[in-house]
């Protein structure tokens, strides 16, 4: 909502002095999210004045037309002399009223003007569009006319408001009742202490028998309904310029007299409004629910099919208008003109179920002020102060007649009233506010309260936002000041903190950002599409999803079963931005149902589940197990003058997830297998030890390449996928920080021949554990095939690090060590040492 602060004054006697932030600051503090406060006009110097066109000369021989002109300043030059100027526009006249900005003037944007030759003629200064002026474009693109009133030599600064300040303010959803000048001068007076003009006391005739004729089908979705008619328009009039300034400052364009208007009361009071041209209504207004597969063409020009939930307003033709949303195009005011212009007008002001009106625009996709508002709650008795107050202008600046008939339909209702014990507040904000201070702030709101220890609070029509105890408590602390609550920090009981699980799962993120990769968060949702993407057979596990009732969009209405899909599309998007060498991780919950879940049961709300209703709800929830899991592509190590650098390959998805496994001090092992979306050849399945079993809890290595091509990936993509959970199942205790040795290391290099189909963890695996106690590392560095070698093998060859902890080893004990660990690999595997 863009409040224009000369406007605001209007209603609240703010001291002179005081400036827009000055007027941000005591908003703020009342619960305002009061943005920014934009100066208009700033840097603004005149002279800047009303002249009349006097001759127009057509200038031959440019690319552009051009035009020289005299122009009748009054006495602003000094000479009384016509002002020669030469201006490109053409939707001005000889006689026309133009503002004109003279020599020594400077414009926004620190725009000097001076005395310039131009098209071979001396331009004595500028005739000024809107955006010249900083005024913002008036829908003309042109110059601007001025009404014919004003005598030549006006002061043009403060015929336009020129210079003002608007504050922009973050209306929540809740306190829609500022989403007009109504509102937030009520919000500014509370703040300063000072009384309201309220712009909605008005003297309204009361309903009678001859008004225009309204049918109201639906009293539940148009509450109220008031209607009433004005005669004799002139077609030709126009909105005068202080209103068409505030409408430019609230950020809305001009249209029409009598559309200015509706627009002008709406940011006044509130309440939206539209206007008929009654010669093109046909009989009774309606107000009912659309038949299912209704037409209606609105304002906008689109046509629509409707719902039969949408409210709609109709004549004898058929809907009229979205109610509450945009008007059609059948019923439009037409714009100003003597002989086609309109001159009778049927107001429409009702009051419309918030939901309804959500609902219908967001079905068609169609948000506009009015929505805007009804969605956030509109106050219901300001229709008819709104219906008079479009009555009085129209007749005061159209030349109207306002017929004496008089149309309100209103459906039954009482105010609401909330019981709350005096002391609320109090206990909330944990202040001792006292009953009177709380008394008085609810009456500043608009409350009506009764009572002692128990307040009865009415509360008034234009708060529908105030239901209950706890929203009257937010009120009173709200202004009496947020920044006066005391602040308290909570001690925390002592021998608490984070659990085991989540000192893991911290870990865990903390090495892999450690080892190169980004953490990127994705949305929790899959379709159908992605898992055929990733290859996945018709009865994998991962198919089965839990379906969401409201997704967010209708391509991804599952939650996700794997973390890939996500991790993939960041890849996707990054690598299409140039980014090409990428590291990427996520942790998070997959949502993987058993097919044994039960029906939720709904929770109470007016006390404390028991502990059979929650477990009933979790036993409604699948199973979510947490996961890790990383994507990579492009270079793993950078090339440079250090080095050639390298690609990223699967070893390098295997080694994240060895990373993670030391982090829990857990060894993996890792064994070939077949599962998509993974290279056939290039996955690894991983497995740990949990109570003396091998268990599966991940894979990792290269996708497979039409799952990239599907995709669209960089080549060679590798990813790795594990869980977390059964990672932390695997834990055998607390981690064991490894014992540091002051001896000196003995370093032993054994080269092994075996079968092509023999994995090397298989031999790393007896290496490690014929070796003994001695050994401290093991590392692979080097992997041979060739004739040298023979069909069928490769050469393994291996590092083994020797240490004790109490003694420096000889070399007989770390060659018996290592002859050890070579024999057990011979006995388990065939091994061979190469070159025996």
């Amino acid at each position: 909502m863009r409040v224009p602060l000369s406007w605001l004054r209007e209603y609240v006697d703010l001291p002179a002095t005081e400036t827009g932030r000055d007027v941000q600051a005591e908003l703020v503090s009342v619960g305002l999210e009061v943005e920014t406060v934009e100066q208009t006009g700033a840097g603004l110097k005149g002279p800047l004045v009303v002249g009349q066109v006097l001759t127009i000369e057509e200038l031959e021989g440019f690319k552009k037309p051009i035009r020289f002109c005299t122009v009748d300043v009054g006495t602003a030059n000094g000479t009384g002399e016509p002002q020669e100027i030469v201006c490109g526009a053409r939707n001005f006249s000889v006689g026309d009223k133009v503002v004109v900005v003279l020599p020594g003037a400077v414009l926004p944007g620190d725009f000097a003007i001076a005395a310039r030759k131009t098209y071979g003629k001396t331009s004595h200064g500028m005739i000024c569009s809107t955006d010249e002026l900083g005024m913002g474009d008036d829908g003309t693109h042109g110059i601007i006319v001025l009404p014919p009133e004003f005598e030549p030599g006006t002061d043009a600064i403060e015929l336009l408001e020129l210079v003002d300040e608007v504050l922009d303010i973050a209306v929540t959803p809740d306190r829609g009742y500022c989403l007009s000048m109504r509102g937030v001068a009520r919000e500014t007076a509370i703040a300063y202490g000072l009384p309201l003009r309220d712009p909605a006391l008005l003297d309204v005739p009361p309903p009678n028998a001859h008004g225009y004729p309204v049918k109201v089908s639906d009293p539940i979705g148009c509450s109220n309904f008031t209607a009433r008619t004005v005669t004799g328009l002139r077609p030709e009039a126009r909105s005068p310029i202080w209103m068409q300034r505030r409408l430019q400052k609230a950020g809305m364009r001009t249209v029409s007299l009598a559309v200015d208007i509706t627009n002008y009361v709406m940011l006044e009071l509130g309440q939206p409004l539209h206007a008929y041209d009654r010669t093109r209504v046909e009989g009774t207004i309606g107000v009912r629910r659309a038949q299912q597969g209704e037409k209606l063409t609105t304002l906008d020009g689109a046509k629509r099919v409707l719902d039969a939930q949408d409210l709609v307003i109709t004549d004898d033709r058929g809907p009229i208008g979205l109610a509450g949303v945009m008007g059609g195009a059948d019923t439009e005011i037409a714009d100003h003109a003597e002989d086609t212009g309109t001159t009778e007008v049927v107001i429409e002001a009702a009051h419309f179920d918030a939901i309804a009106i959500a609902r219908t625009a967001r079905r068609h996709k169609l948000s506009s002020e009015a929505s805007k508002r009804f969605e956030r709650g509109v106050d219901p008795q300001a229709a008819a102060a709104a219906a008079q107050r479009t009555v009085d202008l129209l007749v005061l600046l159209a030349g109207g007649t306002a017929e004496a008939g008089v149309t309100e339909i209103t459906a039954p209702s009482a105010p609401r009233t909330i019981a709350m014990p005096a002391n609320h507040p109090d206990r909330v904000a944990g202040v001792a506010y006292g009953r009177e201070t709380v008394v008085r702030r609810l009456q500043q709101v608009g409350c009506d309260v009764y009572g002692q220890d128990e307040l009865i609070v009415t509360v008034p029509s234009w708060r529908p936002d105030l239901a209950e105890p706890n929203d009257l408590a937010e009120e009173v602390i709200r202004l009496e000041g947020y920044e006066n609550l005391p602040s308290t920090l909570p001690t925390p009981p002592s021998g608490r903190g984070l659990t085991d699980r989540q000192r893991l799962h911290r870990r865990i993120g903390r090495a892999l950002a450690g080892a190169g990769y980004v953490e990127a968060l994705s949305y929790p949702f899959i379709g159908e599409a992605v898992l055929d993407q990733l290859g996945l057979d018709e009865d994998d596990d991962r198919r089965r999803t839990v379906t969401l009732v409201n997704p967010l969009s209708d391509e991804e209405p599952a939650l996700r079963t794997t973390l890939l899909p996500g991790l993939l599309g960041a890849l996707r998007r990054n690598d299409g931005r140039g980014s090409h060498d990428l590291a990427l991780f996520e942790t998070g919950l997959v949502f993987r149902p058993t097919g044994h879940e039960t029906k939720a049961v709904r929770l109470p709300v007016d006390r404390r589940p028991t502990d059979e209703e929650i477990a009933g709800l979790d036993a409604a929830l699948p199973r979510q197990p947490r996961r890790a899991a990383v994507v990579l592509a492009g270079a793993r190590e950078q090339a440079g003058w250090w080095g050639k650098g390298r690609p990223a390959d699967w070893a390098d998805s295997v080694e994240a997830a060895r990373s993670l496994a030391r982090e829990a001090g857990v060894e993996v092992t890792v064994r070939a297998d077949r599962h998509a979306p993974w290279h056939p050849g290039r996955c690894a399945a991983l497995y740990v030890t949990v109570a003396g079993e091998e268990t599966l809890f991940g894979h990792a290595g290269e996708l497979h390449p039409r799952v990239v091509k599907e995709l669209h990936l960089p080549e060679r993509t590798c990813a790795m996928e594990v869980e977390l959970d059964v990672l932390e199942q695997a834990v055998d205790g607390a981690l064991q920080a490894p014992r540091i040795s002051t001896f000196p290391v003995a370093t032993q290099d054994v080269a092994l021949v075996v079968a092509s189909d023999v994995s090397a963890d298989a031999v790393e695996k007896a290496l490690r554990e014929g070796a003994g106690e001695l050994l401290e590392s093991l590392r692979l560095f080097d992997v041979f095939t060739g004739e040298q070698i023979g069909e069928g093998k490769k050469s393994l060859a291996y590092a083994l690090r020797f240490r004790a902890p109490d003694r420096t080893l000889t070399v007989e004990e770390a060659s018996a060590a290592r002859d050890t660990a070579v024999a057990l690999a011979t006995e388990r595997t065939g091994a061979v040492l190469r070159g025996a």
